[in-house]
């Protein structure tokens, strides 16, 4: 075979050639170098050269190289954080959670964990002082039991219309509250004790011009209030009342006695009741509930109608001396009977005022009852009631007093004295009368 034959059979067409260049190309794209004098720049290879040839997976090792230097890099990353949990975590321990944002804020919140002591364990003698007088804490826990709240349903609804509250009285369940408060129960009144048990109340007596009304559950066993006697309250000592204000059952607020015997008049009623002034809050909601001394007595049933929204700090309770035969009255005839009144309304004149006006003192006439039988005699507005049976008018307990010891149908005769008037002179007369059926109209104007 000559030379020209071998060089034919040698030569690889352009197409190939192409492919084969190609393939190399890539190879050095790779990474992948020909050894040195593999074959001579311009030479043609023969297209089963590259059979049987195994090349090295480059790109395998830039994987296992990534690969491991990515776990390098991971132990390095979790080495520091590891030790700077720990750092963290000593540090802490050492001085507290805020020890690190302390770098950011100069030192200003080096701590905020608030330890909370457990409280200590108390005696029965904690709740009272040396003189044997509770404290507030003491009325709260041993009192709070006598004293209940109402729930008022005034119309067909699931929620009531109204809320009170009220005084536990017998451990058979009869309770006394205000009358404005039970009155608007026209359909259910519901009882809820201090201990959270509910029950369906009744209602036994109501008498709306002393505001004071009583209602009975069918309970036994129920923990009474000591009533005290108002009449030994002093002027300036602590008071605790506990009722319902606004819904919040067991509300307990102090205070002290500001005022003593003062001459309130009821919402809706003509007449004026006894009551103690108290700077302790009485709102909507504590009518009904129970005044105490800190000797744990009840000393007189709250009312928020007694007081005024023009002022604060003013709150009144009915003193027991005041709702004592009330109470006892509703509970026997379901209403009070034999009180008589006059049928007047009137102020009272004092003796230094008299001096100044050159009249006499005694009961000024403001306001005649014209259904009552006194109406019939010649007294008239401005007339002054001096004696009433004999007996001198002084003060302004004297009439309601003195008339609440007669039954009605009683005659009874009034001194009188009328002052001059520019078409006659002053004179002096007697009257005699007949005492009604009491309906609230033996009122002190002021």
């Amino acid at each position: 075979m000559d030379r020209d034959a071998n060089q034919q059979s040698s030569v690889i067409p352009e197409q190939q050639a192409a492919t084969v260049q190609e393939t190399a190309e890539d190879r050095q794209d790779s990474g992948f170098t020909m050894p040195e004098g593999a074959y001579l720049a311009g030479d043609r290879l023969d297209r089963d050269f590259w059979k049987g040839i195994t090349l090295p997976d480059v790109s395998g090792r830039r994987e296992k190289k990534k690969g491991r230097a990515g776990r390098i890099i991971f132990s390095v990353v979790s080495a520091i954080v590891f030790l700077g949990a720990g750092f963290g975590i000593a540090c802490v321990t050492a001085r507290g959670r805020g020890v690190i944002s302390n770098f950011v804020t100069g030192n200003k919140h080096m701590t905020f964990d608030l330890p909370l002591s457990e409280r200590p364990s108390q005696m029965a003698s904690d709740l009272k002082d040396e003189y044997g007088r509770y404290t507030a804490e003491g009325i709260a826990e041993v009192c709070g039991q006598s004293v209940v709240s109402l729930d008022i349903y005034g119309t067909n609804s699931i929620s009531p219309n109204g809320q009170g509250s009220g005084i536990i009285i017998s451990s058979d369940g009869y309770i006394v509250s205000n009358a404005h408060v039970v009155d608007k129960g026209t359909v259910a009144i519901k009882v809820v004790l201090n201990d959270g048990s509910e029950y369906a109340a009744e209602v036994i007596g109501s008498d709306p011009k002393t505001d004071i009304a009583v209602i009975k559950i069918p309970a036994q066993g129920l923990a009474a209030a000591e009533f005290g006697d108002s009449d030994q309250v002093k002027l300036g000592e602590e008071v605790v009342a506990i009722g319902t204000p606004a819904g919040y059952r067991n509300s307990v607020t102090k205070g002290i006695v500001s005022g003593l015997d003062r001459r309130v008049k009821p919402e809706n009623s003509d007449m004026y009741i006894r009551c103690i002034q108290v700077d302790a809050p009485i709102n909507p909601g504590s009518s009904g509930g129970a005044l105490f001394n800190m000797w744990g007595q009840v000393i007189g049933v709250t009312s928020s109608k007694l007081a005024s929204v023009d002022y604060e700090g003013i709150g009144f309770a009915i003193s027991t001396q005041e709702a004592k035969p009330v109470i006892e009255a509703l509970m026997e005839h379901g209403k009070v009977l034999d009180r008589s009144r006059m049928g007047i309304t009137f102020y009272m004149i004092s003796e230094v005022t008299a001096e100044a006006y050159g009249v006499k003192p005694g009961v000024c006439i403001d306001s005649i009852d014209p259904d009552c039988d006194i109406a019939n005699t010649e007294l008239q507005r401005g007339d002054i009631i001096t004696e009433m049976n004999g007996i001198d008018v002084m003060t302004l307990d004297d009439v309601p007093s003195y008339v609440k010891s007669f039954k009605p149908g009683t005659e009874m005769t009034c001194h009188v004295y009328r002052p001059a008037t520019e078409e006659e002179e002053a004179r002096e007369f007697d009257i005699s009368f007949k005492l009604e059926e009491d309906r609230g109209t033996i009122v002190p104007v002021k």
